[in-house]
């Protein structure tokens, strides 16, 4: 039996700690420089291209904003299509299991937003939908690992009801055939017996319709007084154009929710009409500060201003980067609980996700067509904000019970 000499043990022990100590320096310092990825989601093709064009670059501005780096490490952005819930869903895989980012910015679309929420809430990585408006996301299918910067369903249509109503008391319905369309007709249909409306008809419009024509004639034969549609991107856009070849501006009134300055600079100004409820837009007085220099910044680079879409992905990546910032750390649950606690406090009404639903508490602003457009891509005038005060705020987006998030513990 052979016995090692104990002074040979303790040289064996220091050098093996000093090897030790120089490999954790190492792996310290190459951690230090590689970049910390970040996955994107958004549309690069179809009729929601331009709107993912428009939110990615709000997110690649808050990244150059912030310097282009994040505990000292560079960003890298990695940008996937979400060109339907299942390419969507495998892109979000492949983010997670490829490209192996910290947390991905994106989803447009409801229904691709649920499917990349099952992958998210499976590999525990952090989620943030800066478009999707289903009131389920945030309601009954939370998630611990899922945030969502657009306001629901039923708080636009709140908004909008006291403009629909004031239009009469016949409502023709013209909606996409999915999560977000079927939200649409369950929180209006809810409200229009106590604001004395009827519904006369209605279209569920399946994704990437080209041709309106038969969907407008059937609205001309209801004779409504006023139609509310939620076509988004360029399905919208198509109506609308259609809408006034037909000669259907200006005599019924048409109001929607989550429409995009992009679906209006695409139609044009003879064409664009109605009263809409946005998350956001660029040229309302009321922006603060900080909103009116990320308005200016991008205008600096790409030559016009910024869609709401464009603030959407420019909030969401900005309370990403602030949170991993706060966690000092790009550890899932560690950025998560930074971004339950994230606030921001730069505009007259504090902006936070609430903490047990994940849903960014912030007045959405409703606006109308100008009567006469004069400037290439001012083509509104604001109405109002949904609400006025922090309390009426909380309020409008429902209490956890009528919610019915049960969020699961981390």
């Amino acid at each position: 039996m052979k016995f090692c000499n104990p002074r040979a043990r303790v040289g064996f022990r220091s050098l093996f700690a000093i090897a030790t100590g120089l490999a954790f320096s190492a792996a310290a310092f190459a951690q230090g420089n590689d970049p910390v990825r970040i996955g994107l989601l958004y549309s690069k093709q179809g009729p929601g291209a331009a709107i993912g064009q428009f939110l990615e670059r709000g997110s690649e501005l808050a990244v150059e904003q912030a310097g282009g780096k994040v505990l000292g490490r560079p960003i890298e952005l990695v940008w996937l299509d979400e060109a339907n819930p299942q390419v969507a869903q495998q892109n979000m895989q492949k983010l997670i299991g490829e490209n192996k980012v910290v947390a991905v910015v994106g989803g447009n679309y409801s229904s691709s937003a649920l499917a990349m929420m099952s992958v998210a809430n499976r590999e525990k990585i952090p989620l943030i939908l800066p478009g999707a408006a289903a009131s389920e996301i945030t309601g009954k299918e939370c998630s611990r690992y899922t945030f969502r910067t657009q306001a629901t369903v039923p708080v636009q249509i709140a908004g909008l009801m006291p403009y629909l109503s004031q239009s009469g008391k016949k409502v023709y319905f013209v909606t996409p055939s999915y999560a977000f369309g079927q939200d649409i007709l369950r929180a209006a249909r809810g409200q229009l017996k106590q604001d004395g409306m009827t519904e006369v008809g209605v279209d569920e419009v399946p994704i990437n319709t080209a041709d309106y024509s038969s969907y407008i004639l059937k609205i001309r034969q209801a004779k409504p007084d006023a139609v509310l549609g939620g076509l988004v991107g360029g399905d919208f856009s198509n109506f609308l154009k259609q809408w006034n070849e037909m000669s259907m501006t200006g005599k019924i009134p048409y109001v929607a929710v989550a429409v995009t300055d992009t679906d209006f600079w695409d139609v044009g100004p003879q064409a664009s009409t109605g009263i809409f409820v946005k998350p956001w837009y660029y040229n309302n007085p009321k922006n603060p500060e900080v909103e009116k220099k990320f308005t200016a910044d991008f205008e600096k680079k790409y030559g016009r201003p910024p869609s709401d879409k464009s603030w959407s992905g420019w909030i969401a990546m900005r309370s990403l980067l602030d949170s991993i910032t706060a966690a000092k750390s790009t550890d899932s649950k560690a950025i998560v609980t930074q971004l339950e606690q994230w606030k921001d406090t730069d505009s007259a009404l504090p902006v936070y996700y609430r903490p047990w639903d994940h849903q960014l508490i912030r007045p959405s602003v409703v606006v109308k067509v100008k009567s006469k457009i004069t400037d290439k891509y001012d083509y509104f005038d604001v109405v109002r904000d949904t609400s006025n005060t922090a309390a009426d705020t909380e309020k409008a987006f429902g209490t956890q019970q009528e919610i019915g998030c049960k969020m699961p513990a981390l």
